[in-house]
């Protein structure tokens, strides 16, 4: 027999903490009154471990073909941060704010999977059930994108139970669910779109998965404040977990991994929004370098995602302050990390910026923590401070040590290759790294590289 007793626990719908009793504020990611009330069904079994039987093999003498289980779907863009194609029988979770282009995105994906043939010879069946809109609405996007493939299925449902019952009567091999707040389960408590429904829906979503070989795609909708249960409630139950980032003033959007079981964890795809769907940038550095001629305080650096270098800008500005504390406005960067900067500036140049405001940013809002645009900043306020135009076919890449020193980075052949692809005429990066460096790529190109050791010759550098 089984026995159901409910347990009452306290979820952060920030982070996913749990707690047995309420707490103002969360002790993982520091969110006041976050917490709401879960009821977590337990299920005691009348049944002893070793009733129950399962398929245990050797490790050994398992075969596994990584080609034959996973799905190419040809956007380079995504199969790459997929780490080389979507897993057979993987859930994914993509999150976003409602109307970056989720939906967009997997139309345009499963029109590619529905596409493919899988290893015996037939192609896949993919189920779009939607909670959101009706198979009209789906339809007029899918017109939209030119995507009419047959093997497509639209479902408009908010069941749980008759989704299921969809993948079986029509044998899809994919399932896509938009979006995971809508969805409802009969045998769950509380309220659809509470905390229990979404978490009791992705178990069961998952369990289908695995035990069918279900690939599932879960979209789910999240705000800048997190006041919507979603996302964050389900990055550790997921395999993958991908977050759709747009910038407001601009087309392009960021797909960003959080969490990949399959591959690297710190890649992005850059895509634009068209008027015929999302276009895949497959070179980003020439899309975020917006200006070409010498400026005053904009640098150009190299920064490495996942696996990929991406030139960028870094801008600096300067302006006399008329506060008793001086501004530091800073976007894409650490804050932490550029006030460590500015303090190793001032120490080692002896030039004072007490009476100054200062404002850094990275060109199109993207977002990095590395330490080599330690360099770059540094570059970018001086030239600010003294009003000098910068080389724009200049790169600079460097950490800066709190003794004023420039650290040697990381994956410097791949920035350099990067570098001199796109023509530029000097790098300065640091000394240390010059045993490291393989100058064979540099001989058909005009790429100088100059070797810094300490920021105290910041004067020959700019």
């Amino acid at each position: 027999m089984k026995k159901r007793t409910e347990q009452t626990i306290f979820v952060c719908k920030e982070c996913g903490y749990e707690s047995v009793k309420w707490l103002g504020k969360c002790p993982e990611c520091g969110s006041w009154n976050s917490f709401v009330e879960f009821k977590q069904a337990k299920i005691e079994m009348g049944r002893k471990i070793s009733d129950f039987q399962s398929e245990v093999k050797r490790l050994n003498e398992i075969s596994y073909d990584e080609k034959e289980y996973r799905i190419i779907t040809g956007i380079s863009e995504f199969d790459r941060i997929m780490g080389g194609g979507i897993v057979l029988g993987s859930v994914t979770l993509i999150g976003g704010e409602p109307g970056v282009g989720k939906s967009t995105l997997m139309l345009q994906i499963a029109d590619r999977i529905v596409s493919t043939k899988n290893i015996n010879g037939q192609y896949y069946k993919l189920l779009y059930a939607s909670g959101e809109e009706s198979i009209q609405q789906i339809k007029l996007r899918a017109e939209r994108l030119n995507i009419r493939n047959e093997n497509i299925f639209i479902l408009s449902e908010t069941s749980l139970e008759n989704i299921v019952k969809v993948v079986e009567e029509v044998s899809a091999d994919v399932l896509i669910i938009d979006s995971i707040q809508t969805i409802f389960s009969d045998f769950l408590p509380n309220i659809q779109g509470s905390v229990a429904q979404i978490r009791g829906v992705t178990a069961e979503v998952i369990r289908l998965a695995k035990t069918k070989n279900i690939t599932v795609f879960i979209l789910g909708h999240i705000t800048k404040e997190g006041d919507i249960a979603g996302p964050k409630l389900l990055e550790h139950m997921v395999d993958t977990v991908l977050y759709f980032e747009s910038e407001t003033v601009q087309n392009y959007r960021i797909l960003r991994v959080y969490k990949n079981r399959f591959g690297s964890t710190s890649e992005i795809g850059i895509f634009e929004m068209t008027s015929f769907g999302l276009k895949e940038i497959p070179n980003p550095s020439e899309f975020f370098i917006q200006h070409s001629e010498n400026l005053v305080g904009t640098i150009t650096t190299c920064i490495i995602e996942g696996t990929r270098p991406i030139l960028t800008q870094i801008q600096a500005l300067l302006t006399k302050s008329y506060f008793p504390q001086p501004r530091r406005v800073v976007n894409g960067i650490d804050y932490n990390r550029a006030m460590l900067v500015i303090s190793v500036l001032e120490k080692y140049t002896g030039i004072n910026l007490i009476y100054e405001d200062i404002y850094l940013n990275i060109v199109s809002g993207l977002k990095t923590k590395e330490t080599v645009i330690d360099l770059p900043i540094l570059v970018s306020i001086y030239s600010s401070h003294k009003n000098i135009n910068i080389n724009s076919k200049s790169v600079y890449i460097g950490e800066v040590g709190l003794n004023g020193e420039v650290r040697p980075i990381g994956f410097i052949n791949e920035r350099i290759k990067e570098i001199s692809k796109l023509g530029y005429k000097k790098v300065f990066l640091p000394y240390e790294n010059k045993k490291n460096v393989d100058s064979s790529f540099l001989e058909k190109s005009n790429t100088e590289l100059i070797f810094v050791k300490s920021i105290k010759e910041i004067e020959k550098i700019v």
